[in-house]
């Protein structure tokens, strides 16, 4: 490794270098090339008005891929349609072709398109505008989020023909203030969706109510638009669009658009301590191998799992590269970031002056930014389709690419770092949405009734709202008078309803280094454990401490401080079963699904050493106690295996198979593994015997759990296959959990209890 770090000319010679470096091909237990592939065309639809022809032609397309004649096709003969086809494969054309056709054909048309990012939305505006340039056409396209200044507001309304926003802004900004909207709402013959695939879990279930809100607008206003949708690939791309629009969809997937040579590295941090099962850092493997491209010239990605991960990485490669190539030349990219550095960095990307990043999945969707060579995963990012829409940020120009997944020592990591056939040969998971989750549907009526009053008999998603609205006019929300039910309070609903979170409120993170300025924000589910006091928090690879946590003003203040450690925190967890939905009893085993109540507390957070990892001190966490109600589903051990064993063994073997489950349930969920908790109880509150609980972390919960208990029996077959399949003697991070947590027979105790559940067939 520590040889010649002259600069390569190509992908290609950079593979042949790495091939020829047996210190990383040791630790490489899969390499897997997929072949280039032909693009596949079809001739511009006799259709097509000629000055959308001709401004494509000055692009040098003079031809559509196959999937993007067929949507335009799809689209002109009516009925809603989604697109799903892999990363930098054209999407694009496949919504802007159609509603360009019908502007150009009735001016009075309008169109909205809504995007899960800004910075999506920005891309989108510049390539609109270059579109109308070349077609000589005056169509007006803009941005609407919170940027856009009070004096061009009004100029949108009146005659943008193309509205480019994000859901936030729909819910907060332009459904409440429809009467403002009239010319987009009477017009709008188009809707554009664009990552569909990113409207999931609580998001997704949020976003699927502000749907049904526009389209209930629509309907006011005489207007029924088509929905033209786009997704990367997912498991039910069709299903999933359908309940997003609460219409049926048309699926677009014959996918046309050429791509380079794809090699996919795995590579498995070497082992330092094989009894214990303890590998080297997969942030300190990320690092070698990030480096070791960087000052190559090849121009590189590396995804992390974290915020702070983020942080460390990027600490680390400016480091190492500061004297080949400057520090600045490497940064960091992650929610939190404002605006302004967000940009800049894009820019630097797409320009080459920037060579490498360092981002959290914020990068994952399709902003433009550039020709990026190689892409390093630190971790497994938790599910089948993140891999791939990562892996898709390097090699967009039709050229060779390389994507290392460096595995962590968890367990799913090591799953799949060892098991490459489920990776390569299964399709990617479902995306799942509960759009009538009460804590969510609840809060979308109160927008919708401050929008338009309902009328009788009037339906809002699936369900009827007679209960709902009866229990809002008891509340004195709602005012019912001759058959219709009217807003009646004084606040504006909208306002308190964040999207992106269960929780509404973000913490805003305060540097008082010199003066004061905000620096980022997170979430107020990861504050206690991210911001409180004393805690490292790390922003752009300069480290800050939390001097003061405001938990009621919801404002942490910080200071730059140097240090050589980084903090990580503890929750305490106690559950209780509220009401049992559904249960299923065979061979000694019960299980059930249901409504349970989580009190979260955050108690010690350790002191982690920079590059070493070891810990080096811990503190007290004095913040309160937080409350959920949610869905859980949770099995109790047999009788017949617990009898005889001690409180310790029990608890061993919960603990054990509870760290496999943790790691292993993501897999048939298309979600983040902090989306799903479990909680083993060696005397459950609800039944008085041993009992593991895996529930998801949003009130209400959005469906998650309900799966789990569906799929069961494949859970547990996953986890005995990772049991058995894991060299260590007693317990490791990549099976049952370290020896220290789980005792010396927590692997013994897991693996007979595994057996008996039936997981071993």
């Amino acid at each position: 490794m520590n040889g010649l770090t002259g600069k390569v000319s190509s992908v290609e010679e950079m593979i042949r270098l790495i091939q020829a470096t047996p210190e990383l091909m040791s630790q490489v237990t899969c390499w897997h090339t997929i072949p280039p592939r032909e693009a596949r065309y079809e001739p511009f639809p006799s259709g097509l008005d000629p000055r959308i022809r001709g401004a494509l032609q000055q692009k040098g397309i003079d031809r559509l891929y196959k999937h993007q004649a067929e949507a335009f096709t799809a689209v002109q003969a009516g009925g809603h349609v989604v697109a799903v086809t892999p990363t930098a494969s054209g999407k694009t054309l496949c919504y802007n072709l159609p509603v360009l056709q019908q502007l150009l054909t009735d001016e009075r048309s309008r169109a909205l398109y809504l995007f899960p990012t800004k910075a999506l939305a920005q891309d989108q505006v510049a390539e609109l505008h270059g579109l109308s340039e070349r077609m000589g056409a005056d169509l007006k396209t803009h941005t609407y989020d919170g940027d856009t200044p009070p004096t061009v507001r009004q100029a949108i309304r009146n005659a943008g023909h193309i509205v480019v926003t994000n859901p936030d802004m729909l819910h907060s900004a332009i459904l409440p203030h429809h009467t403002k909207w009239v010319k987009l709402f009477e017009n709008l013959r188009f809707i554009v969706i664009d990552e569909v695939h990113t409207y999931r879990g609580v998001f997704g279930s949020h976003v699927a109510n502000v749907i049904r809100r526009l389209r209930r607008i629509c309907r006011f206003y005489g207007s029924s638009p088509q929905f033209i949708c786009a997704s990367a690939t997912i498991d039910n791309p069709a299903e999933h669009t359908c309940r997003l629009i609460g219409a049926p969809v048309r699926l677009i997937d014959n996918n046309g658009a050429p791509s380079g040579e794809k090699h996919f590295v795995f590579y498995n941090p070497p082992v330092v301590n094989r009894q214990l099962g303890i590998r080297k850092s997969s942030v300190l493997e990320s690092t070698k191998i990030a480096t070791f491209l960087l000052k190559r010239g090849i121009q590189t990605i590396v995804f992390a799992r974290s915020r702070v991960r983020v942080e460390i990485l990027l600490t680390y490669l400016q480091d190492l590269v500061k004297h080949e190539l400057g520090s600045k030349s490497i940064r960091g990219y992650r929610g939190g970031y404002l605006p302004k550095q967000r940009r800049e960095i894009e820019s630097g990307l797409r320009s080459g002056e920037i060579r490498g990043v360092v981002s959290t999945n914020a990068l994952e969707l399709g902003i433009d930014i550039g020709q990026l060579q190689a892409c390093v995963l630190n971790g497994y990012p938790g599910t089948i389709a993140s891999v791939w829409q990562q892996s898709g940020r390097a090699g967009r120009r039709q050229e060779s690419s390389l994507t290392f997944l460096v595995a962590s020592s968890n367990p799913l990591d090591q799953y799949i770092i060892q098991n490459p056939g489920y990776f390569f040969e299964r399709s990617p998971e479902r995306a799942l949405i509960e759009p009538d989750n009460l804590i969510i549907l609840v809060d979308h009526v109160k927008c919708a009734a401050y929008e338009l009053p309902f009328e009788e008999g009037e339906q809002f998603g699936e369900g009827k709202l007679d209960d709902l609205l009866e229990f809002l006019v008891e509340e004195r929300i709602l005012h019912q008078a001759g058959g219709r039910w009217y807003w009646m309070e004084q606040s504006f609903p909208a306002h308190d309803i964040s999207l992106r979170s269960a929780a509404q409120e973000n913490f805003v993170i305060v540097d008082t280094t010199n003066g004061s300025r905000v620096l980022g924000e997170v979430d107020r589910f990861s504050a206690p454990t991210l911001i409180h006091e004393e805690a490292i928090y790390i922003h752009e690879g300069v480290q800050f401490q939390v001097e003061k946590l405001d938990y009621e003003e919801k404002k942490a203040y910080v200071r730059e401080v140097s240090v050589d450690y980084f903090t990580d925190a503890s929750l305490a967890v106690q559950l209780q079963v509220l009401q049992v939905h559904q249960e299923q009893t065979g061979g000694g085993l019960e299980r059930q699904y249901g409504e349970v109540a989580i009190r979260a507390k955050p108690t010690i957070f350790k002191k982690i050493r920079l590059r070493t990892h070891e810990n080096v001190g811990y503190g007290q966490i004095h913040l309160p106690e937080e409350e959920l109600h949610t869905n859980g589903y949770w099995f109790t051990i047999p009788e017949h295996w617990v009898n005889g064993r001690s409180h310790d063994e029990i608890q061993s073997a919960l603990l054990g198979l509870s760290n496999i489950l943790v790691h292993i349930a993501p897999l048939y969920l298309m979600c983040d593994p902090q989306d799903v908790r479990v909680v083993p109880q060696v005397r459950a509150v609800h039944n008085k015997r041993p009992t593991i609980y895996l529930y998801d972390r949003y009130p209400g919960g959005v469906g998650l759990s309900e799966r789990l208990f569906e799929l069961h029996d494949d859970l547990m077959s996953q986890a005995h296959r990772l049991f058995t399949g894991c060299g260590c003697m007693a317990g490791c991070p990549a099976c049952v959990g370290p020896v220290e947590e789980v005792g010396m027979t927590g692997k013994t105790l897991a693996g007979e209890l595994l057996g008996r559940m039936g997981g071993a067939r």
